[in-house]
């Protein structure tokens, strides 16, 4: 792991503790989910005038998302990120509270997608973003009818991994470590071929290797692993996006679907570019309509190449 990837670790450690959770636990309890909404403007007011880390890393964001803010402003779109975060993990939070599904999920590109399904004998791989609450939408997963595993990381941040309940999804959802051998690739192609569903983070590269597309108006780096593994195992990549719209409403999209294929002739590596711009221009559309879920607070601008 690089050394700014160890850093932003640490950093990650620092932000949420127990007392928090236990906070924001209570007022939901007590109040309900809207007014445990309104705890967070200042909270976040907090992070925004105190954390540098984070305003940095959304400021990346802002700077190309909103180019022609003036300076101040462009703090007053971070504040509106930092808040708008902060609703989806209390809507997390909430969740495990109560152990139902709180909330509504309009699902987009459903029925496509048993289509694909029902006409291969292979599974998926189901492209996650930190653009709107991915945790969330996995709920409606359960539909697919496929078991659907995560390649998945444990959270940093022991507070956020124990109060969020990460990892432990339930139903057909199975966890794939990536610390693993070979960081799980032979395990998630083996049950990819068995016809099971496996997501995988694709916006956030950990060290891994990567493509270098336009994204935002600027060149960043994705990685491309998910796609060289579909393309591997000939099998689709579906894009998962879920934007908040309403206090209990969120829009799930699975309509994006990517068919990676190896074609003779041309450098593996240099095929996989192509794919990983499509993705990056799906989720470029997804901040023209959702500015403020847009959750990935790292500079992927600045990633080395």
């Amino acid at each position: 792991m690089q050394k700014t990837e160890k850093a932003e670790n640490r950093v990650s450690r620092k932000r949420g503790n127990r007392l928090g959770f236990r906070v924001f636990e209570l007022f939901l309890r007590i109040f309900g989910l809207h007014r445990t909404y309104g705890l967070l403007y200042l909270v976040c007011l907090y992070y925004l005038f105190f954390d540098r880390e984070a305003t940095a890393s959304a400021g990346a964001y802002v700077e190309r998302r909103f180019p022609e803010s003036p300076y101040f402003t462009r703090y007053l779109h971070i504040y509106r990120l930092f808040v708008s975060q902060g609703k989806q993990l209390v809507d997390r939070l909430a969740t495990v509270i109560s152990k139902q599904d709180l909330f509504d999920l309009k699902l987009n590109g459903y029925d496509e997608l048993m289509a694909v399904l029902r006409n291969s004998d292979k599974g998926a791989v189901l492209l996650t973003s930190h653009f709107g609450n991915w945790q969330i939408a996995l709920k409606a997963l359960n539909k697919l009818g496929r078991k659907v595993y995560l390649l998945m990381r444990r959270e940093d941040n022991p507070a956020v991994h124990d109060s969020l309940n990460v990892g432990h999804e339930g139903g057909n959802i199975r966890i794939i470590s990536p610390d693993q051998e070979f960081g799980g690739v032979i395990e998630i192609m083996n049950v990819l071929r068995m016809g099971a569903v496996v997501s995988i983070m694709g916006d956030r590269r950990y060290g891994s290797k990567a493509s270098r597309i336009r994204f935002l108006g600027d060149y960043a780096c994705f990685p491309f692993s998910a796609f060289a593994i579909a393309a591997a195992v000939e099998c689709p990549v579906v894009i998962l996006l879920a934007a908040k719209v309403s206090d209990y409403k969120y829009a799930v999209d699975v309509s994006g679907i990517i068919y990676p294929r190896y074609r003779s002739g041309k450098k593996k590596n240099e095929q996989l570019a192509p794919w990983v711009q499509q993705y990056a221009e799906i989720l470029e559309k997804f901040t023209d309509n959702y500015p403020y879920q847009f959750f990935l607070f790292h500079d992927i601008w600045k990633d080395e190449f």
